[in-house]
């Protein structure tokens, strides 16, 4: 059980955290043009304090998980000084690139850069109007931090409400026995959390960036029982039933719809019969009626071209048509955690 100490400095780090990524939300916004929301969506948007208080209620849940042990204290839960800046130095060095291509509605840079080849289509884009998409070592070391900014200091806090299906998922298969596979993997953020809990888990980290994958390379570096694939999620080179946990954090609101239905068979196809899928992504439309408005403008904010077809999915349909049942679906601040079953 976390101790009174513990408490008081997750939620000192936690508040400062906030500060340090909200605060440059702010900045960003007043250096940007940013896109224009329409005057219905500017009466329907809630309002910040909405927003900080959904915030506080995700880290206050984050608190309880961790003092009722079902998952510890993050390692790097006080940020480092010297390193936060230097990555707000880069961020910022980067945001007028960005805002330059939302202006420009320049999505494409990164397809007329690579062009048919190794790489699906829909992956060859600048997703969020970021510089190089996915395709840079650069984009690598920018990506998390940008996260951070969006949600104002709360994405790992969303990452890990995973931890929690996991806890139950592994209480009955086993951790020595189980085998994770971690699906767009990133940088490795959230694995490093499940390594954290469980050293001697094996997982599969598969991402489609080669960059991203020795992000993630490095992140688990210090970690053994670890495997690295790069190919797409919907063609894992992988043995049917061949892992316990099947995860994706943040994947299908980047997914075509084609695409999204292959990953959820994929899925299927990996589990063991009694295995789990366990789905962190974004809200969608009537999840938080109050938050429908900024669903509606994040794709025209930020380049996300199947997120308003994602954000109207029946995702518990698409499972089931794959051969997952829903288990359990819980919000997360802008996310959605659902787990899925494969039937024995």
């Amino acid at each position: 059980m976390a101790s009174a100490l513990e408490r008081l400095a997750y939620h000192a780090t936690q508040r400062l955290r906030v500060s340090w990524y909200s605060g440059q939300k702010w900045l960003s916004a007043r250096l940007t043009e940013g896109v224009a929301a329409s005057p219905d969506l500017k009466r329907r948007m809630p309002d910040r304090a909405h927003v900080l208080a959904d915030l506080r209620a995700l880290l206050e849940q984050d608190w309880r998980n961790i003092a009722e042990g079902r998952y510890r204290l993050p390692e790097d839960v006080v940020i480092r000084p010297l390193a936060a800046l230097r990555k707000a130095g880069r961020y910022f060095a980067d945001l007028r690139q960005v805002d330059e291509r939302r202006r420009a509605a320049a999505n494409d840079e990164v397809f007329r850069a690579v062009g048919d080849g190794d790489y699906p289509r829909y992956f060859l884009q600048n997703f969020h109007y970021q510089t190089d998409g996915y395709l840079s070592r650069r984009s690598a070391e920018l990506y998390d931090h940008q996260v951070e900014v969006l949600f104002g200091g709360g994405a790992e806090a969303m990452r890990r409400q995973a931890l929690v299906p996991l806890q139950r998922v592994l209480a009955e298969r086993g951790v020595r026995r189980a085998r994770l596979i971690d699906l767009a993997c990133g940088t490795g953020r959230f694995l490093r959390e499940v390594k954290s809990n469980y050293p001697r888990l094996a997982v599969t980290a598969l991402d489609l960036s080669p960059f991203y994958l020795d992000a993630a390379r490095r992140a688990l570096r210090p970690w053994p029982c670890t495997e690295f694939i790069a190919a797409p999620a919907e063609r894992v080179p992988r043995e049917d039933a061949g892992f316990d946990v099947v995860t994706s954090i943040f994947l299908f609101h980047e997914l075509p719809a084609r695409e999204r239905r292959d990953v959820a068979r994929e899925m299927a196809r990996l589990l063991q019969p009694g295995g789990a899928a366990i789905l962190v992504d974004s809200i969608q439309l009537g999840d938080v009626p109050d938050y429908d408005a900024l669903v509606e403008f994040f794709p025209l904010a930020f380049h996300e071209p199947y997120y308003a077809q994602y954000a109207r999915e029946d995702l518990a349909a698409l499972f089931r048509a794959a051969g997952l049942t829903l288990e359990e679906s819980r919000i997360a601040y802008f996310a959605k955690v659902m787990t899925f079953r494969k039937p024995h």
